[in-house]
């Protein structure tokens, strides 16, 4: 490593790179330390001029496919998109019969819960009426013996009377 005067400090390695063998000159620049750290920067050389490529060049050429292969490979592609097909519309039909299962439960819930209500305000509408009526009973009671006791107060008002004009 060699120091400079503004701080940064080089450093140059050869680097063989991938299976090729290519070599290559790699750079690195230590940039001035900074509070979020320390920067570097790597600045790579071209490949030595003897090193293979990595890749060709050209794509590779293909080999021409019979006639009976392509329908062998269009064949099986419809196989799959019809399996595919089929596998799609058996999720479909379970997720609406799971669809037509919670709603019949929900309808049964409904009305059960539909026939319990007109159960307990039938219940409480005869309690009602019975309770009514036997106030009513014990008013009526209640009115027959004060109707009694005012009779019996006029009977005993008008025996005073007679006695008193007798005398």
């Amino acid at each position: 490593m060699v120091g400079c005067s503004l701080g940064t400090q080089f450093s140059t390695k050869k680097v063989l790179l991938g299976t090729s063998g290519a070599v290559v000159n790699i750079h690195v620049k230590e940039l001035d330390k900074r509070a979020s750290g320390q920067a570097f920067e790597v600045i790579l050389g071209s490949p030595a001029p003897d090193a293979k490529a990595e890749f060709p060049l050209s794509p590779l050429k293909k080999k021409d496919l019979s006639l009976e292969e392509i329908q062998r490979k269009l064949a099986a592609a419809e196989e799959r998109r019809k399996s595919y097909e089929a596998e799609v519309l058996k999720h479909l039909a379970e997720k609406r019969e799971h669809e037509k299962e919670v709603l019949q439960k929900a309808l049964e819930e409904n009305n059960n819960f539909s026939k319990m209500a007109e159960e307990k305000l039938n219940q409480k509408m005869e309690a009602n009426k019975e309770n009514r009526s036997a106030i009513m009973a014990a008013m009526n009671e209640k009115f027959k013996e004060k109707d009694k006791k005012l009779e019996e107060v006029r009977k005993n008002k008008e025996n005073k009377e007679v006695t008193c004009e007798e005398n």
